[in-house]
């Protein structure tokens, strides 16, 4: 036999047994035909594509999950204080805002989420009113500071962070930090790493940058956690671009959450589970969890933190931001700095525009380091422009905020973009709110932030250069990479 019969052999052994395990995920017929392809046309690239972008939820055995990991007796009261509050919101939901009920159903039974009512919120715009909180509840830390995030600054910002943290642990206060290696491999130095882990800190990789075959899954999450006490969730991420704006930016605009409560132990979980997966280190997850303050004792918001990620069998944040949009009577605000949607979002939105529900976006008009995102998300506007919805192109600065609000009585902020990687590939958080009046606060900043945007119109943007529509056109291909 010839060594190109023997070529012809292999191949057809290989995309025969690639053809019977693409058919046997039961993926969309779409998406089974046009990986079946890809493996066909490029036998090498196909197969690198499917380990960094294609595998499905079970592909991710991850060692713990918030379900699974065994609860000491010490905080069983603490669980069934929070399945009590559960229950009795959603029958509360149930006499009073059914779309809440559904909501909060929904993210019960794809993300294992539920919701807390004793909490005290507090939405912090921006990075100056949202640092010094955080830097202030850190100074006041007395046990334990848990910090997580995307992208991690090692600028002059957080070298004071980094004295900060050092002079805590020297106080015998534990400090962890866990950071995204791919987010954060051009801002994080070695020196910073070594000065952190020399004084003490715990600074940890949610995974390595060798295990090539999860390099594209990223952990996008923003958690602060301190003593068990008080928690923050949002856009923001560790940096001075954040308070300066990075070149051709004249401001950075984002939005983040001060938490007191009960919602405060969702986010203390998520950190210990992801920390145990990165780490391998099981922690005894008790001194973690404070009790309630009198403040949040008190208090009655009503929040749900859900959970999406790769390892998870529903894209649980893409379902939540379906059934507030198809949920929605009156109005729909959403921002967000991507706009790169799968089809059952886009065909919501418009669905609910053509149907007189007064829907607006907002959405960054360009990004600091990258430039195709925003190319593609033109194609994308220009849809559901079409369809009525009112677009609204960030100007003034950066927009980084991740929030949608509905009816003027739910709302959600969180670190989840407006884009498919956010859907299905990266690790994301989002808290949503189920509040007239933190949603009024979010309906009017995004009223304000209007007088810094223009309008998208999507007759200007059939009449630009054919040129430039198929760059838009061309990015767009890459949109579930983007």
């Amino acid at each position: 036999m010839s060594g190109f019969m023997i070529l012809q052999v292999v191949f057809g052994a290989y995309l025969l047994s690639v053809v019977a395990f693409i058919i046997s995920e039961n993926r969309r017929p779409k998406s089974t035909f046009s990986w079946i392809l890809a493996f066909a046309l490029l036998p090498v690239a196909g197969l690198g594509m499917y380990l960094f972008f294609g595998r499905g939820h079970k592909s991710f055995v991850r060692k713990f999950r918030l379900t699974e990991q065994g609860a000491p007796q010490a905080l069983s009261h603490l669980i069934a204080r929070t399945r009590l509050e559960h229950d009795q919101s959603l029958r509360g939901f149930d006499d009073t805002n059914p779309t809440a009920a559904r909501i909060g159903r929904l993210l019960h039974n794809n993300s294992n989420s539920m919701v807390t009512t004793s909490n005290k919120l507090e939405v912090l715009q921006n990075a100056d009113l949202a640092y010094p909180a955080m830097v202030l509840a850190m100074e006041q830390a007395s046990h334990s500071i848990h910090l997580h995030y995307y992208i991690w600054n090692s600028d002059s910002l957080w070298e004071r962070l980094l004295d900060l943290l050092s002079r805590k642990v020297a106080q015998g206060v534990e400090v962890r930090i866990l950071f995204d290696p791919l987010g954060s491999f051009a801002t994080l130095s070695r020196k910073y790493l070594r000065q952190a882990r020399k004084a003490g800190i715990q600074i940890r990789p949610f995974s390595n940058l060798w295990r090539i075959h999860t390099i594209s899954y990223r952990n996008h999450r923003k958690i602060a956690v301190i003593d068990g006490r008080v928690g923050f969730t949002g856009g923001l991420n560790i940096g001075d671009e954040h308070i300066a704006p990075p070149p051709g930016f004249d401001r950075w605009r984002d939005t983040h959450l001060r938490v007191e409560g009960s919602a405060v132990w969702a986010l203390q979980g998520t950190f210990l589970v992801d920390w145990i997966n990165a780490t391998d280190e099981v922690l005894d997850p008790t001194p973690y969890f404070a009790e309630l303050s009198q403040g949040a004792e008190d208090a009655d918001c009503p929040v749900q933190i859900c959970l999406s990620g790769p390892d998870s069998e529903y894209e649980a944040i893409r379902q939540l931001y379906f059934e507030m949009i198809t949920s929605a009577e009156s109005q729909v605000l959403i921002q967000s700095p991507f706009f790169i949607l799968d089809e059952t979002i886009s065909e919501a939105l418009k669905l609910k525009a053509l149907s007189g529900v007064d829907v607006q976006v907002m959405i960054s008009s360009a990004g600091p380091r990258q430039f195709l995102p925003y190319w593609a998300a033109n194609t994308y506007v220009a849809e559901v422009a079409r369809a009525g919805v009112k677009v609204h192109m960030y100007d003034s600065g950066y927009l980084h905020a991740k929030t949608i609000c509905v009816d003027g009585r739910i709302c959600s902020i969180g670190t989840a973009n407006w884009d498919i990687r956010s859907f299905s590939i990266n690790y994301e958080l989002t808290a949503v709110i189920y509040d007239t009046d933190i949603t009024a606060e979010l309906v009017s900043a995004f009223n304000e932030d209007l007088s810094d945007c223009s309008r998208f119109d999507p007759d200007e943007y059939a009449a630009r250069p054919r040129l430039l529509r198929f760059r838009d056109s061309t990015a767009r291909l890459a949109s579930p990479l983007l």
